[in-house]
């Protein structure tokens, strides 16, 4: 990605990532990513919105450069200090020491850590706050929690464009900046809602407030941090109804309580059954489903895992610990919202049942609530091991009451 003007006075100097597949370590990217940038030049005063990865830094300098000289930037502004938005301020402070840093409460903080310098030129901005450019106003917006506890959206009125930050982006990537040349809009609307599931979608209170800010705006331009700039009439209109959508609180309904488990020679696989029974039993109305987790998409059972009301997980004991397909559904867990959600644990074991307590103590680490102790058999489940496990279904699903 070259400069690219956005509007006068406002232009894109990101830097584009199509051969990204994996972004912090858990998200797929199939369709790559951007690291947008922006810089906005008033008649008196020119500031750039967000850095850059840190190994993009030396082709990013030169989109700047198409623009102005990295000397002349009076203001970087910090919307957010993930090294994927601030990994290159250091060295950006290299070609200009001179300029003021940006950034909220929260993000003053951080990005000490991530340059590793006490002596930054810090602004710290709270709601409300304005800078004037000369013909071009910033206005900050703290967003705290979209996605991090230091986001927040800048406001430039005269342009009627937001610098949205994470909000509204997708992990993707083609050669070209606005929404309206989207040339695969199934691949974009695909990356667009794993991309919410994963940053946004513990948040859904935040995002909520986030919308609201945004709809009091007349925007024409949504400058997100990756992924397409979004215009009116386009994609900016798809993109906030959907996180509406995807955001609006939960409708009461029936008890969501998947089982999910995996098994070797089909012992904790029994138990999975008798287990969803008793819950069953308890709650003729509730959704309980049972999931072998190797059989079904990651995605689909995460997403039901960190949707539901309670759940049961099992696993056998493979030297000396969970299997791996278990531990890869929790590392999909949704931390902050599951604190406090029921869960009940089982297995079969053959030498040794290290399985449950490892698995309880993972749970535990993650502040849920652990129903009674987990429920162990030794190789092949009798048939009063199988009456025990549903009365266990059914003592969780009576507590769900």
């Amino acid at each position: 990605m070259a400069a690219e003007k956005i509007t006068d006075g406002i232009w894109s100097v990101g830097i584009l990532n199509p051969n990204l597949r994996v972004f912090d370590i858990v998200m797929t990217t199939d369709y790559g990513t951007t690291y947008n940038s922006y810089l906005v030049k008033g008649s008196e005063k020119t500031a750039l919105i967000e850095c850059t990865h840190l190994s993009y830094f030396d082709r990013y300098l030169e989109n700047i450069k198409k623009v102005c000289d990295p000397s002349e930037i009076d203001y970087l502004i910090l919307n957010h200090t993930e090294p994927d938005h601030a990994g290159g301020v250091a060295k950006l402070l290299e070609a200009n020491p001179n300029m003021e840093i940006i950034a909220s409460q929260a993000g003053s903080i951080y990005i000490k850590g991530i340059t590793n310098r006490t002596d930054l030129k810090l602004r710290v901005v709270k709601e409300g706050d304005s800078i004037d450019l000369g013909g071009k106003t910033l206005q900050f917006m703290i967003a705290p929690f979209l996605h991090w506890p230091d986001s927040m959206f800048t406001w430039v009125p005269e342009d009627k464009t937001v610098f949205s930050c994470d909000f509204l982006g997708s992990h993707y990537c083609e050669p070209f900046t606005f929404d309206y040349n989207v040339t695969y809009p199934e691949a974009y609307e695909t990356a667009f809602k794993g991309y919410y599931d994963a940053i946004f979608g513990p948040f859904p209170a935040y995002v909520r407030k986030g919308l609201e800010r945004l709809k009091a705006l007349d925007i024409e331009y949504a400058c997100t941090s990756h992924g397409p700039v979004l215009t009116k009439g386009n994609l900016l209109d798809y993109a906030m109804g959907k996180y509406a959508e995807w955001s609006a609180p939960k409708a009461a309904g029936p008890k969501d309580v998947p089982v999910f488990y995996c098994s070797a020679y089909g012992n904790t696989r029994q138990l999975a059954k008798k287990i969803a029974a008793g819950i069953r039993r308890a709650l003729p109305d509730a959704k309980v489903d049972t999931f072998d987790i190797i059989k079904h998409p990651m995605p689909e059972l995460a997403a039901r895992l960190n949707g539901c009301d309670a759940f049961a997980i099992g696993s056998p004991t493979l030297n000396r610990d969970a299997v791996q397909p278990v531990w890869n559904l929790l590392s999909h867990v949704d931390a902050i919202n599951s604190a406090k959600r029921p869960v009940v644990l089982f297995g079969s074991y053959g030498w040794s049942g290290e399985a449950a307590a490892n698995l309880k103590a993972r749970l535990e680490g993650l502040k849920m609530s652990l129903f009674e102790e987990p429920f162990r058999v030794v190789f092949v489940p009798s048939a009063e091991d199988l009456e025990k496990a549903e009365e266990l279904g059914f003592r969780f699903g009576e507590s769900l009451k």
